[in-house]
């Protein structure tokens, strides 16, 4: 699970830092729901405001910002806000590639990273079932290693085919998001 848009290093605290330092709330507002706008905006003006009484003040503020922002962003995406997570977590391999296909203007790397991941899968996933099917045939305990492995296969691929056609940042049912 990528730890990204409740990272401290994310692309929503980065909007959310660049709105600060140039005290402008609209870098930040695409990153929230239309309904959480006055409440990012009220935390903006709040924390300008104590930005002003010094270092400690502003480090204050600034996270209170970033949590606000986050919180607000992750509720607009169905998802519970667990707090702000450090920087450099990892993102895993998917999140840099998609970016640098974003930088280039091309999904190419993105396509094939994601293309190789799934057929290794499907194929780790399948040699499997096939090395158990011969047994299957000998007692339940075989035959039923053999269906975990049929059915694994099955509702793993479903959810896979789910998950390509749900729109960007859909429900998260109690799942974590970036």
């Amino acid at each position: 699970m990528a730890p990204h848009c409740d990272s401290m290093d994310g692309p929503v605290v980065t909007a959310a830092r660049k709105a600060l330092d140039s005290r402008d709330v609209k870098i930040v507002l695409p990153f929230v729901k239309k309904d959480g706008e006055e409440q990012v905006t009220r935390a903006f003006e709040a924390t300008q405001r104590a930005r002003r009484y010094g270092a400690d003040a502003q480090e204050v503020a600034d996270l209170y910002f970033f949590e606000t922002v986050v919180r607000v962003h992750r509720a607009g995406e169905g998802a519970p806000y667990t707090g702000l997570k450090p920087a450099g977590l990892g993102e895993g391999p998917v999140i840099p590639v998609a970016e640098m296909g974003i930088q280039s203007g091309s999904p190419g790397q993105l396509k094939d990273l994601l293309a190789k991941h799934v057929q290794d899968e499907v194929q780790r996933r399948f040699d499997h079932l096939m090395e158990l099917k011969p047994a299957a045939g000998q007692d339940v305990e075989h035959a039923r290693e053999y269906v975990e492995a049929m059915l694994g296969l099955e509702v793993w691929a479903n959810n896979l085919y789910q998950a390509i056609l749900a729109p960007a940042h859909a429900r998260h049912n109690g799942h974590q998001h970036g």
